[in-house]
Formats: structure tokens, C-alpha cells, sequence
């Protein structure tokens, strides 16, 4: 199979989601699976992929206990999470066991300057021919876009966050 780059951003809800999604259709059909999470380091529902999906689905999580949000600035362990993350993302990829890599983030990573922008695109473009790659997050940079093969921008219309001030649910936004 010829994998491609696809690319989920925007401010909607659901990127994530899409390439959990994604994954579980994967392994499935029996694809062997890597999912790499930037600036998570907190309990979430896919954290047990694995468990259900033992042989085809792998998730590490890149990032501290603490969630950072916008307008934070990130720690000296933030920075470090992330470059590791990075680090082995980047070796998961090229080790030829995956087929394919899903970068939840890591467009977010970049715009708050955990990772350099350059960096990262020299390890996107590192992608080989086989692997499908998925990179999610907020605020891609234009040369994401550029690069990628498919590109799927999530735009919230109305969410019960702002008309409910409904925090996020278990199972279903965490």
C-alpha cells in the first residue's frame, strides 16, 4: 500500500477523534499501528488502545501531567517532552514495524514553540513511501499544509463548552 500525509486541524472539535477513529479502522484490518500524543501527559479514554488492540495498536503519550494550554508558557519539561516525543516518533516511523504513524498535536507542539517548526518538517518529509502518516492539531503551519496529501480543517459552529460552559466529558472529549 503507497500511504499518504493527511493533516486534521482547525478550531472543531473532533481532530483527534478522527485519527483515533482512524487507527481502530486501521488495526482492523490488521494495519500495525503508532500513536504518538504531543503536550498529553494526562489520563485519557484511548490510552487503552492497546489493550484492545494488542498486535496492531501502540500509544505514548509526549507530554508532563500538566495540560498547557494557550497564552502558557512552556517549561524547560515541557520543551524536553516534546523534542523526546519527537525523538521517537521520528524512530517509530522509520523502523518499518508501522504502517501507520498518527502525531496527535503536534501542529499545537509548533505553533507554542515546544518544537521548531524547520525540525519538524525535515521529520514529516522523512515519511516513507509505505506509512500513512496523520498529524493533528490546531494552527497548522502553511508548510504542513503544503506537505500533506489530504488536509481536513474542523471548524466549531457551536459547542456546548462556550453555550453550556459543559466541561469535557469522559469517553467522549477525554
Amino acid at each position: 500500500m503507497e500511504g499518504r500525509f493527511q493533516l486534521y486541524t482547525g478550531n472543531g472539535k473532533g481532530k483527534t477523534t478522527a485519527a483515533i477513529g482512524l487507527a481502530v479502522r486501521a488495526a482492523c484490518s490488521g494495519m500495525k499501528v503508532y500513536i504518538g500524543q504531543f503536550m498529553k501527559g494526562q489520563d485519557y479514554s484511548e490510552l487503552v488502545l492497546s489493550e484492545h488492540f494488542p498486535e496492531t495498536i501502540t500509544i505514548e503519550q509526549y507530554g508532563t501531567p500538566k495540560l498547557l494550554c494557550k497564552g502558557e508558557k512552556p517549561t524547560a519539561e515541557d520543551t524536553a517532552a516534546a523534542r523526546n516525543g519527537l525523538l521517537k516518533l521520528k524512530k517509530a516511523m522509520l523502523s518499518g514495524r508501522y504502517d501507520m504513524i498518527i502525531a496527535d498535536e503536534l501542529n499545537v507542539t509548533v505553533y507554542l514553540g515546544l518544537l521548531d517548526k524547520e525540525t519538524v518538517l525535515e521529520v514529516l518529509k522523512k515519511r516513507p513511501d509505505n506509512v500513512e502518516l496523520v498529524v493533528t492539531g490546531r494552527y497548522a503551519p502553511d508548510s504542513f499544509i503544503d506537505l500533506a496529501d489530504l488536509v481536513t480543517e474542523m471548524r466549531e459552529v457551536k459547542h456546548y463548552y462556550e453555550t453550556e460552559n459543559l466541561p469535557a466529558r469522559r469517553g467522549i472529549e477525554n
